[in-house]
């Protein structure tokens, strides 16, 4: 059988290999339409522990994290110290949460 291999040039899709080989789908599918109401456990970085979490300190919803994102003015370390304080997150996923917010604002704001 004959085997084909297939590369995607990143200086042909610079910003599309960059993003799909450095974010997970979950995150994609959430920077990829407008907020609306979805759940905190929509986020990427935020799991059914950590969202049960969040809910139980009154951040039910994804936009709640926005808002409380954008009063830290989008700081990476204050917000990833402030949602490790809220909610037990670890670094990276404290870290993939502020970047999926930090990528949907930069694509709806």
């Amino acid at each position: 059988p004959k085997v084909f291999i297939i590369s995607i040039d990143s200086n042909f899709f610079p910003d599309t290999a960059a993003n799909m080989s450095t974010t997970s789908q979950k995150h994609r599918n959430f920077v990829a339409e407008p907020m609306g109401e979805k759940e905190v456990s929509e986020l990427a970085g935020i799991g059914k522990v950590l969202s049960e979490r969040m809910v139980s300190k009154g951040f039910d919803k994804a936009y709640v994290v926005l808002g409380q994102f954008l009063v830290l003015k989008k700081n990476k370390e204050l917000f990833i110290d402030w949602l490790k304080d809220t909610c037990g997150a670890n670094t990276k996923q404290a870290g993939d949460c502020h970047q999926c917010l930090s990528d949907w604002c930069e694509e709806f704001l």
